[in-house]
């Protein structure tokens, strides 16, 4: 989980929404992408940020960057990933069906998920599925300029760094997946439609094959995945399921490690090319960082995505004001608001970009007061969810 966009129902702010500029268009080779936006003043925004999004062309210079930058990464990025035989597995968190107890242990996991309140299991399962959707997130990496595993099979260190990360991340859908298969609280086939939909549709990250703004989009994303699982380990552990805790806080532990491994690259662009990567920021921000799961669909409920932010919202699992943190910590990570030296248009992104935080936070704020006078009627508003039985899904 992760980015969101605003849930016009409650008027709540939710991650990933753009405040800066009217709805438009995005002709990229041939393909168009939306970009969801209110009317808001973008006179802070300098022009080149605004004509950004409508190109696909990287130039040069930056692919030459990512070049250069292979010596760098197998020795800042690649130590970041684990060895599989020191890697945790899936089957180390779940019963053991080659054992004789196997079935008992399945009766105590039941046993400590059956209390599991309806709202958190439609976050954990939208947790689930976002995972799930790694294929997508693989193809997404492999459009950035200059870092594309150019052969599926290429020895460089960004392409070794995007397989390995791959398979890393392949571990947390996999176990979510079996772990809820087990509760028997779930309907693994609506599931199952969502994941195969989600894969099939793809997602619009507005990145646009440029690697500044793609390392930019993967240090936000795996900040909110690691917020996001840290809160349903947080929530677990509330509920009394221990295992599930744990469960949520290592997938948690594996985001942070693959965030810190991006936002090092993100580091290092600044100290090489500010006033390039200054203007990739504002870029980022003003295009809104989506959520990966955003074109999610079962096959029944058109307004899928919408209700699952609705109730990631109310649970606090992911919500405007961890959107706005999660700005605020990369910015003081990167030390954007001290950097000097920066020209024109640069440093005008700059003062945009660090007077964001401050103005997400005011609007998650209003949007959190609008939230809270709806009343118990409004929020609990008949959701009908797929993914948990239909006694379970008023919520």
């Amino acid at each position: 989980m992760h980015a969101q966009e605003p849930n016009m129902e409650t008027g709540v702010s939710l991650p990933g929404t753009s405040l800066l500029a009217p709805r438009a268009s995005v002709r990229c080779s041939g393909s168009v992408a939306f970009v969801a936006a209110r009317e808001v003043d973008v006179s802070g925004l300098p022009r080149t940020i605004e004509s950004a999004s409508r190109k696909c062309y990287v130039a040069p210079e930056k692919v030459q960057v990512f070049k250069s930058l292979e010596g760098w990464a197998e020795e800042k990025m690649l130590p970041l990933l684990k060895p599989v035989n020191k890697c945790w597995q899936p089957q180390d968190f779940l019963p053991d069906s080659s054992s004789d107890g196997f079935m008992d242990e399945v009766v105590d996991l039941r046993q400590r998920t059956k209390e599991l309140p309806r709202d958190y299991l439609v976050c954990l399962v939208g947790d689930m599925i976002t995972e799930e959707a790694l294929p997508t997130y693989q193809t997404v990496l492999n459009t950035f300029e200059g870092v594309r595993d150019e052969t599926g099979g290429s020895a460089s260190p960004w392409a070794t760094w995007i397989r390995a990360w791959t398979a890393e991340e392949n571990r947390h859908g996999d176990l979510l997946n079996k772990y809820l298969y087990l509760t028997g609280r779930v309907n693994m086939r609506a599931i199952e439609k969502t994941i195969q939909n989600l894969i099939g549709a793809g997602m619009a990250t507005h990145i646009d094959n440029d690697p500044y703004n793609g390392f930019i989009y993967t240090s936000f994303q795996e900040r909110a995945t690691f917020v996001s699982h840290g809160n349903t380990a947080r929530f677990a552990k509330e509920y009394g399921d221990s295992q599930l805790a744990t469960i949520c806080g290592i997938i948690a532990s594996d985001e942070k490690r693959h965030e810190i491994a991006y936002t090092r690259v993100v580091e290092k662009l600044f100290e090489l090319d500010p006033n390039g990567t200054m203007l990739a920021l504002a870029n980022m921000m003003q295009k809104k960082i989506t959520m990966p799961a955003h074109l999610m669909h079962d096959g029944e409920n058109e307004n899928l995505f919408e209700d699952y932010k609705f109730v990631a919202q109310k649970c606090k699992v992911y919500t405007a004001h961890d959107y706005s943190n999660i700005m605020e910590h990369l910015i003081e990570a990167w030390k954007v608001g001290s950097l000097g030296g920066l020209r024109g248009e640069a440093q005008r992104a700059q003062d945009y970009v660090c007077n964001l935080p401050a103005r997400f936070q005011r609007l998650a704020e209003r949007s959190e007061e609008r939230f809270g006078k709806l009343g118990t009627h409004a929020l609990h508003k008949n959701r009908e969810f797929s993914w948990i039985f239909k006694d379970e899904t008023s919520l």
